[in-house]
């Protein structure tokens, strides 16, 4: 693990524990753990992480998290072991207990970056989204990358996330085809979701949005920008300068019909 400001590293490892809430948020801080929900139900909605515990803590510690989860109707939620998590061998004390790597990308990598990244090219703007349409047109292009039907209206409506995070739209030859979104924290700037479609791949989309980023952090007084790589991206953000500061583990934790 590099080193790294405290705060710059709670966010690459554990997100979710750090960064502003959106709308209908909610995030349970234990000494043990964080629990955080999204507005969905599925696993990804639902996250167990920031673990501070003993090794014979951790029936105890999984038994609250499955209590907390299904008084909110919940049945599923992934555990994100991160580098400092206690006890040190967690992964396997959970993976003895059935959870299972969450594929396909079980490995998250937390990477950071402090120095400016390219220049946006030439054939390539970035806008961030503001208006209705821009925010549908950054949804379907998101969804298209990761094989999934385009969204309804209500879906479009749904994935709005105010007061977590903006979104991002890049456009080459008059045509949006790429989207990613951005979460400033007074300590840096948290990226995700960056997707850019098939046929436009190769052409600097994915690197005009990470400057984009990076000015706005700039712009924001807190010029780091701070990603959980897996192994697709993990290989363009090295060649842009990001750096791995921490691993996180991924485990899928479906209890319904446990006791």
């Amino acid at each position: 693990m590099a080193a790294i400001d405290h705060h710059v590293l709670g966010l690459a490892e554990d997100a979710n524990t750090h960064t502003p809430l959106g709308e209908g948020d909610e995030r349970i801080v234990r000494d043990r753990f964080v629990l955080w929900m999204g507005p969905g139900r599925e696993p990804h909605w639902n996250v167990a992480q920031r673990f501070r515990l003993r090794a014979d803590e951790v029936d105890e510690v999984r038994a609250e998290v499955h209590a907390l989860l299904r008084e909110r109707g919940r049945e599923a939620c992934t555990w994100e072991v991160g580098s400092s998590a206690t006890p040190p061998d967690l992964v396997a004390l959970l993976r003895s207990r059935g959870l299972t790597p969450d594929e396909p990308d079980p490995l998250q990598i937390g990477m950071v970056l402090d120095s400016p990244p390219p220049e946006i090219p030439a054939a390539v703007t970035v806008r961030r989204v503001e208006t209705d349409d821009d925010h549908a047109t950054s949804e379907r292009i998101a969804r298209r990358c990761f094989g999934m039907d385009d969204p309804t209206d209500d879906e479009i409506e749904s994935s709005r996330r105010p007061g977590q995070s903006h979104r991002y739209l890049a456009r080459i030859d008059g045509a949006d085809v790429a989207t990613a979104t951005a979460t400033f924290t007074p300590y840096g700037v948290v990226l995700n979701a960056g997707s850019t479609l098939l046929a436009a791949r190769g052409r600097g989309a994915y690197r005009a949005l990470v400057r984009a980023r990076w000015d706005d952090a700039v712009a924001a007084g807190t010029p780091v920008l701070i990603t959980q790589a897996g192994r697709m991206s993990l290989p363009i953000l090295e060649r842009l300068g990001f750096r791995a500061v921490c691993e996180i583990q991924v485990l899928l934790d479906a209890f319904a019909g446990e006791e």
